[in-house]
């Protein structure tokens, strides 16, 4: 319970800097003026530009085997295959950011030992600008966005800038905008304090034991994701599981047992709403999946899938778990209370952008309000997060963009897998790029079947604790738990094989049950 205490005590320690809430208004207020205000030369540039990308229909190809319909739609737009070429590129990116990680670390480190000696301060600087470029290089929200570049001059250089100018201001960003608010407002101060104090209740139900915290942070606060977003629900698990569990250094099979639950757990606890999880964000709105699909279709079997992963490795390690002691009492651990009427009103302003989600405009408004609101009640408020929110909607933009040129191939291909063949496919991708990237991809298909819908999601969701790339927010968990993984930080290989159990039950759960 101390994790939101140490957060919420001074005034000074919280909210926004005047600077930084300044900055942050300004950013709003432009991002309004482009989402509210019809830009005339663009108008302009659309009615004397072609349309861009070729809408599939233009191709006439149906009856054409898949080689063959390829090659037709290669043919008529060459740019198709440059375009694809660079997103392929993208995805490739994104299997050497680890590695571009541990290379920006390696920098730092000998930049660190360096430091002390005045005459090595220009192998010094040299050293820091090469860890933060391969840092840069190395951040998996980033890479998208980088590889919009060669993408953007391709397009200039082939279809001119009016071309450009055209396509962009037909894109709709409204996903990305509902995500980066709700993270925002999700992971407020108030809303953590709940959060906490739920899985408090939880674990005092077994006594207050470390077992009993495990067992609660793994089992409840993946569900509560479904409400706080997945993102916030990773942040204060990690931040739980740290202070509770590993910090008190169990074996090194049973860290890695924990987080690959967790990342599992995250992935399948966000599907019993259709706002919290960033895959199904990206495709709930288009295909009409509202709350009571997703409960019905995912939630139901995802929460059981929790219990019955919990409930195997807690029955494998329950030796180890049982003889860890806890150093810390609960009676000196206790958050300062926040009262009834501010944790109200953010819950309010959740379900008010939940239900406003397809209204841009709306969503950005409610954020001003928002961030008033926690302006003037610094005592009960925490440091709103801009890098993680920020970061995620860079990441799902830049993917709108790069997943509107991939219809030409991606229409044919996936119309060509069953059930079960895009299932294990879309598991096995998501463990090389992110789960969100998969079913917007999917999302981009007319006219795919309901089957084949659940599959892919499915899937998606199923895969997102394989990696640290898999899902969104398991860079988050890494970020915090990594200390506890030795120098070397979390490897990868074993963390795969951490998951894999949870993941094939929760595979099996979705498949099997009706």
């Amino acid at each position: 319970m101390g994790i939101i205490g140490l957060l919420l005590t001074q005034r000074g320690q919280i909210g926004f800097s005047v600077t930084s809430m300044r900055i942050l208004l300004g950013f709003l207020m432009v991002g309004c003026c482009l989402m509210g205000s019809g830009c005339s030369s663009c108008a302009a540039a659309q009615e004397s530009t072609a349309v861009f990308p070729l809408p599939l229909s233009s191709y006439s190809d149906v009856e054409l085997t898949l080689r063959a319909q390829l090659w037709q739609r290669l043919c008529s737009d060459p740019l198709n295959g440059l375009l694809t070429l660079t997103f392929f590129l993208a995805v490739l990116h994104t299997f050497a950011a680890p590695r571009l990680m541990l290379v920006s670390r390696r920098y730092w480190r000998e930049m660190c030992h360096l430091k002390q000696v005045d005459s090595e301060k220009r192998k010094c600087n040299s050293l820091r600008r090469r860890s933060m470029v391969f840092h840069f290089l190395g951040e998996v929200e980033v890479i998208f966005g980088i590889w919009l570049l060669p993408l953007i001059v391709a397009i200039v250089l082939a279809k001119g800038f009016p071309t450009l100018f055209s396509y962009l201001s037909g894109v709709r960003f409204t996903e990305p905008i509902f995500v980066v608010v709700i993270m925002m407002m999700a992971a407020s101060g108030p809303i953590l304090y709940l959060t906490e104090i739920c899985l408090s209740t939880v674990a005092s139900l077994g006594g207050g034991s470390v077992a009993a915290w495990w067992l609660s942070i793994l089992t409840l606060g993946p569900l509560l994701g479904s409400f706080i977003t997945e993102p916030a629900a990773m942040t204060i698990c990690a931040l739980l599981l740290a202070e509770r569990f590993f910090c008190l250094q169990p074996s090194l099979p049973l860290r890695y047992a924990t987080l690959g639950l967790l990342f599992v757990n995250i992935s399948v606890g966000g599907t019993l709403t259709h706002f919290a999880a960033p895959p199904v964000v990206m495709v709930a709105s288009k295909w009409g999946w509202g709350m009571g699909h997703m409960f019905y279709s995912f939630g139901w079997k995802a929460v059981l899938s929790i219990l019955i992963s919990n409930t195997l490795f807690f029955l494998i390690f329950r030796r180890q778990l049982l003889i860890l002691s806890s150093p810390f009492k609960d009676k000196e651990q206790r958050p300062i209370h926040i009262p009834a009427w501010v944790t109200v009103f953010h819950m309010t302003m959740i379900a008010w952008v939940v239900l406003t989600a397809h209204h841009p405009i709306v969503v950005v408004l409610s954020l001003f309000l928002f961030l008033v609101f926690v302006f003037i009640t610094p005592k009960y408020q925490r440091a709103i997060p801009l890098r993680g929110p920020l970061l995620v909607g860079f990441f799902l933009m830049a993917l709108v963009i790069h997943g509107d040129f991939q219809q030409w191939w991606l229409e044919s291909v996936l119309r060509g897998l069953g059930y079960w063949p895009l299932m294990v496919g879309s598991t096995v991708l998501t463990a090389f790029n992110d789960n969100a990237a998969i079913t917007y991809l999917a999302s981009l298909v007319p006219n795919l079947s309901d089957c084949l819908k659940f599959s892919v999601v499915a899937g998606a969701v199923a895969g997102g604790g394989l990696t640290v790339i898999a899902n969104a927010p398991n860079p988050a968990g890494q970020n915090l738990l990594q200390k506890f993984f030795g120098e070397e930080g979390i490897h990868p290989v074993y963390l795969f094989a951490a998951a894999i159990a949870p993941t094939l039950i929760v595979g099996a759960f979705f498949v099997l049950l009706p």
